[in-house]
């Protein structure tokens, strides 16, 4: 069997590292799989790349320019939306042609455009399309927020400077709505909170939506003595809580609610200022994100290395991952792959990692206070590290997803046969 799977990049972002884990799972199980990705970022002799350009690629900037021109010169939300409307035929590649399954993922900023989801819907062969966020059943944007039109039909986008009845959201839902139109396609939402929503909306509603996790390399995340993990990295004997993000000062990624629980812990006097110390990882432009940080810090910049976020992890008591939802819960798994327990926020995908007080804390949503109770609590206990990895290595190992995958593509197949 040979899988196509296509992704703008390959291993930049969230999307990008699920679906390369993905790859090479799929390999490891006998399956003849190739990514074909805008950005080729390593070596591997199973990634195709178009020619890459990133951020300076044409189509990226044709897309960047249209939505700018839409919005009448206004940079609002220039970069939270996605549009479509320019991308690479990839139908004539020998890789499209000598696939028996494509395999859809993060296809946006320039990788795939509408008309180009078309040629491969009209290709015939077997599509799965996983979603990483909620693009594919919204009109232009990948977190809906607050906002519920993509349950009737997006228009009056919030993202848009002049929203309106015939939007730009409005005009590109119509365009999916006739490109979904009586296509089969399986769809794969990361966790069961994805499908939900997904469900509800206008343009998935008659497509059955199955749930697969993204896979975790249980190898590159490894349990480590916590003594010379903080001696390798430099950390005093506190209380280590560590927060990581690809972009610290992402409001989405919630650091303000850390900052809060952590202020609440203090004025609590539950601890001391002096006895926790903070490890932030990831990247920040907004330096003043880091500014009334209640307590001592150590910040190590973005790390990419799987062997040194093991590091990170194996020195820290507690994760927190306070974001205000995640698809999926990426980082919540590396933690207790790695035998840290994770506080987080429920209400979106980390719902599906995290069973309460078993293997993490679900603190109510955007709940600083019960965030503070979560750190408390997971600083207070002493869970069994092998038991975390455990559950880990069970369900969302490489072996167990990519057989997930293989028993649709199975499917698919011998439904096409």
């Amino acid at each position: 069997m040979r899988v196509l799977l296509i992704n703008t990049t390959e291993v930049g972002g969230g999307a990008a590292i699920a679906t390369s884990r993905l790859k090479e799972a799929l390999i490891d199980n006998g399956v003849k799989a190739k990514l074909l990705v805008r950005d080729k970022e390593t070596q591997s002799l199973s990634t195709v790349g178009l020619g890459g350009g990133g951020k300076s690629h044409p189509a990226f900037l044709w897309e960047r320019l249209s939505i700018l021109l839409a919005n009448r010169l206004s940079r609002h939300h220039l970069f939270d939306i996605d549009i479509a409307n320019a991308g690479t035929d990839v139908t004539k590649l020998r890789e499209f042609k000598e696939a028996d399954i494509i395999h859809l993922n993060w296809i946006n900023q320039g990788m795939l455009s509408i008309k180009d989801l078309r040629r491969i819907l009209d290709s015939g062969k077997p599509i799965v399309w996983t979603m990483h966020d909620m693009w594919e059943f919204t009109g232009i944007c990948h977190y809906v927020g607050d906002c519920e039109r993509y349950k009737t039909g997006c228009c009056e986008c919030p993202l848009l400077k002049h929203p309106g009845r015939h939007d730009l959201s409005a005009r590109i839902y119509h365009k999916k709505q006739k490109l979904l139109e009586g296509r089969r396609i399986e769809f794969v939402a990361v966790s069961h909170w994805l499908a939900r929503l997904a469900g509800e909306s206008r343009l998935l509603r008659r497509h059955t939506v199955s749930v697969i996790p993204n896979a975790l390399s249980v190898n590159r995340f490894s349990l480590k003595d916590r003594t010379s993990s903080r001696r390798l990295l430099g950390l005093p004997a506190q209380k280590i809580i560590c927060f990581g993000a690809v972009k610290i000062d992402d409001p989405r990624k919630g650091f303000k609610y850390l900052k809060e629980a952590l202020q609440i812990l203090i004025e609590q006097g539950t601890y001391k200022r002096e006895e926790m110390h903070l490890v932030l990882f990831g990247q920040v432009k907004d330096e003043t994100v880091l500014e009334d940080i209640p307590v001592e810090y150590t910040y190590l910049g973005y790390v990419a290395d799987d062997d040194q976020l093991s590091t990170i992890y194996a020195a820290s008591d507690v994760a927190v991952i306070p974001s205000l939802y995640e698809t999926f819960g990426q980082t919540v798994m590396e933690a207790q792959a790695c035998g840290c327990l994770p506080v987080t926020f429920g209400g979106s995908g980390q719902e599906d990692i995290i069973e309460h007080q078993q293997n993490g804390y679900l603190a109510q949503y955007c709940d600083a206070q019960d965030l503070a109770r979560g750190i408390q609590y997971a600083l207070s206990s002493s869970p069994d590290p092998q038991m975390l990895r455990a559950n880990v290595v069970k369900h969302y190992s490489e072996d167990v997803v990519a057989h997930k995958y293989i028993e649709i593509y199975n499917r698919l197949t011998h439904s096409e046969a």
